[in-house]
């Protein structure tokens, strides 16, 4: 299969923002889950949530994460099946946590959810100069994973 077969049997549709194709798969009172699809010529944008969203990976190329502490920690988890070489297959982002994703391959299959549900007015997408100054260490990352209009979220 290629990217463009899984998004057209899933249904996916571009993310405006955020960057990726998506679908919802799931929505209630309590939670909430998507298929969300990476290719190389884009990636899920520094973003942050107001609660815990669990990432799981479900087909193609493992995924590369970048996850900005409200503490200031950085890390750089892979979500993906290779287990034996460090990846694994939920990454679960902290609320407040700054969070971004990029396909290693020619795409990846993943889904977030979320419990509380997933709520649009607690949804932020990062500014790459803030984000650069607060986090010196990642600021390539931060530059690559960011897009030039997101100042105004």
């Amino acid at each position: 299969m290629d990217a463009d077969e899984v998004i057209e049997l899933l249904g996916l549709e571009p993310l405006p923002g955020e960057g990726g194709q998506w679908a919802q798969t799931w929505r209630d009172e309590h939670s909430t889950a998507i298929y969300f699809l990476l290719q190389p010529d884009d990636f899920s944008a520094l973003h942050r949530l107001a609660g815990v969203e669990l990432w799981h990976h479900y087909a193609g190329a493992a995924v590369d994460m970048l996850l900005l502490g409200p503490g200031g920690s950085v890390s750089r988890p892979r979500l993906g099946d290779d287990l034996a070489g460090g990846e694994r297959p939920i990454v679960a982002v902290e609320p407040g946590t700054w969070m971004a994703a990029e396909t290693t391959g020619d795409w990846s299959l993943v889904g977030t959810t979320m419990a509380p549900r997933y709520e649009e007015a607690d949804f932020e997408l990062g500014d790459r100069i803030v984000l650069s100054a607060a986090y010196p260490e990642a600021a390539a990352d931060i530059a690559r994973l960011t897009r030039e209009d997101a100042a105004d979220g």
